[in-house]
């Protein structure tokens, strides 16, 4: 039975656009009169008493200018609805205070229990749509306004409403994941849902943020839809779309182009997915457009979001032994002279040494799948250590960050290469592969290259780590802009993620105590930009739209939390002004906290890692700095929105 749709009750003759009632009594009239006039009332007196009882009980205004009277009575003919738009708006008791300027009166036969429940429930999820709410509210014509329901509930409820060829519109499903798992998953999920919405298309979106995959499609789903759109930066499960119209796209195409990439799926321009046993890329461009380039970013990717638990909370947690110890028992021990700052410490620790196996873990099952983890993980440890043949070095010389990142794409193209050589034994043997062949034959191959390569990859890295430490005044300062700036380009995109990465590399091989000035760069640059619009939203408010200076506010808090991707949507819909804008607060912002020698151990945290910070009020003049010149840049370059 196809469910009860609002434009079944409401018809023109029950729509009063720009009424002016004195009051809530006068309001209850008018609408009782619309109801009348669509003929659904016998005794519009005895529905009055019934709609007024239920008032009484608890007003049905529920804010946002929104208010929903409702009844059922034995004088109620027929199921029925009428609305009116009040600008002035009218006191209905709403629980924020703010008057009524939208309302609707449902009338229900009395033994139709849940009826107008049903009908409630499908007019307040529209109406929590503050875009519908303005797009009624500004309807010229009683048709106007039922027709901005029509299309609502069209695009709300779309399996109410057949297509013209007697089918339904093709359900197009996407996953969405960024490194991070932060804020990019979820900025893609929600544009290519608003941009499905107006297109009037069903869409699922499964989204695999940092707590994990949630709205995960189903395999129903999957074999009856038109295709999936995968807009990821890191690698997720495929196996379960082979044989289905994929397009694959990085997870900024999903926030930039939704629909495009909506209609590409529904013209049937996606290329239908073949899994393999693993997911190494050809050399040259795969389908989708995906380039081997973006490919390979997206492996190192995989293995840099799952690094960044064991980095961050692990650091946190360094730094707090540190803020709980008593250096007067000494500096040699200190982070472990109290019981307390031991244990902080200690589990610290444990999570931080966890850091490079996991990050070539999961570089290696990027490439090869599940058969490149152990490896991976094994060559991540080798690489750590430092260890290699006594014929090379008699003394091992860790390889470091650098040497994870060798460690995770040697042992996955190694394992790939193995599974290639094995692909041809008999079908008995199958089942040895992933137990006995692939693990004893890609821990021997990848530990005889980390050995031979370690040595190199350890003076390298060594001879980095000795040119940060032996910077002058004025090369520190320089590398502080350069790495700041680069937080505040793409907002979480690869520049970003290249400075991020490379920040945290430096904290590998730094006192625990004391952290990198590097570090202290990276995350003033990542705080500016939000700060940075936030302030331009407050103080220069008329560069801005009404909706953008509501969601400018939010980025106070994200901007304090280190979430530089709340720019993105100022970013994405005036790059040229707003990108230059946050690049110039970060570099300064940069500069001045190499300059002040401010140092941070923990890699994120924001506001709640300035205790670990050293020089503190050095840090706060430099995001203050940083983020005042980010608003007056901005400021200047916009001009003034009508």
């Amino acid at each position: 039975m196809r469910a009860l749709r609002i434009t079944d009750l409401l018809q023109e003759q029950g729509i009063l656009l720009g009424a002016a009632p004195a009051d809530k009594a006068a309001a209850v009239e008018l609408l009782i009169s619309l109801q009348s006039v669509q003929g659904n009332l016998s005794n519009p007196a005895q529905f009055r008493e019934a709609l007024l009882e239920r008032e009484s009980q608890s007003p049905t205004a529920i804010g946002s200018g929104i208010a929903v009277p409702h009844a059922r009575s034995a004088s109620v003919l027929r199921p029925g609805l009428s609305a009116m738009t009040v600008p002035g708006g009218v006191d209905w008791g709403a629980p924020d205070g703010s008057p009524s300027c939208l309302i609707f009166l449902i009338a229900a036969p009395e033994g139709e229990d849940g009826l107008h429940l049903e009908l409630l429930a499908r007019l307040m999820r529209l109406l929590m749509r503050e875009e519908f709410r303005a797009q009624l509210m500004a309807a010229a014509t009683p048709a106007a306004f039922r027709a901005a329901i029509d299309q609502a509930e069209r695009t709300e409820f779309p399996e109410d409403f057949p297509s013209h060829a007697g089918h339904d519109i093709p359900r197009v499903l996407a996953v969405t994941a960024c490194p991070t798992g932060i804020a990019h998953t979820y900025m893609a999920a929600e544009a290519l849902e608003q941009a499905a919405r107006s297109m009037g298309c069903p869409i699922q979106v499964e989204t695999n943020g940092a707590a994990g995959a949630a709205r995960v499609l189903t395999p129903e789903e999957i074999a009856t839809c038109a295709g999936i759109i995968v807009a990821a930066d890191r690698e997720i499960d495929m196996a379960r779309f082979d044989g289905r119209p994929v397009l694959r796209v990085p997870v900024s195409a999903g926030i930039s182009r939704p629909a495009e990439l909506i209609q590409e799926v529904l013209d049937g321009k996606a290329p239908v997915y073949h899994h393999k046993e693993t997911s190494v890329p050809p050399s040259r461009p795969i389908q989708g457009g995906e380039s081997l380039c973006h490919t390979i970013y997206k492996q190192l990717m995989n293995g840099v979001s799952h690094m960044l638990p064991f980095v961050i909370a692990g650091g946190i947690f360094i730094a707090i032994s540190f803020l709980l110890d008593d250096p007067a028992l000494g500096y040699s021990t200190f982070g472990t002279n109290t019981q307390l700052a031991a244990w902080f410490n200690t589990v610290g620790n444990t999570a931080f040494h966890f850091m490079l196996p996991v990050l070539s873990a999961y570089i290696a099952v990027a490439i090869a799948d599940r058969p490149g983890l152990m490896t991976g993980f094994v060559g991540g440890a080798l690489a750590a250590s430092g260890y290699t043949f006594p014929f090379l070095s008699s003394e091992p010389v860790s390889a470091g960050f650098l040497g994870a990142l060798v460690a995770g794409f040697a042992a996955g193209y190694l394992m790939r290469l193995l599974q290639r050589l094995l692909s041809g034994l008999p079908t008995p043997l199958e089942g040895l592969k992933p137990v006995l062949l692939y693990p004893l034959a890609g821990l021997l191959l990848t530990g005889l290259f980390m050995c031979a390569v370690n040595p190199f990859v350890g003076i390298i890295n060594t001879a980095l780590d000795g040119t940060l430490d032996t910077m002058g005044e004025g090369s520190r300062i320089a590398l502080g802009i350069a790495v700041a700036a680069m937080m505040a380009v793409d907002m979480g995109g690869p520049v970003n993620k290249a400075a991020y990465v490379f920040a945290t590399s430096t904290l590998a091989a730094a006192m625990p105590a004391v952290g990198t000035s590097i570090m202290a760069c990276a995350m003033v640059g990542g705080m500016v930009p939000p700060l940075a619009i936030a302030l331009c939203c407050t103080f220069f408010p008329s560069r801005f739209y009404p909706a953008e200076r509501r969601s400018g506010l939010v980025n106070y808090i994200m901007g304090l939390c280190f979430i530089t991707e709340g720019v993105i949507p100022f970013a994405a819909s005036d790059p040229a002004r707003v990108i230059p804008a946050c690049v110039t607060g970060s570099a300064l912002a940069g500069g001045l906290v190499a300059f002040f020698n401010c140092t941070l151990p923990a890699p994120h945290g924001g506001i709640f890692v300035f205790p670990v910070i050293r020089n503190v009020p050095g840090y706060l003049v430099a995001l203050a700095a940083g983020s005042l010149a980010g608003m007056l840049v901005l400021a200047l370059l916009r001009k003034k929105r009508a």
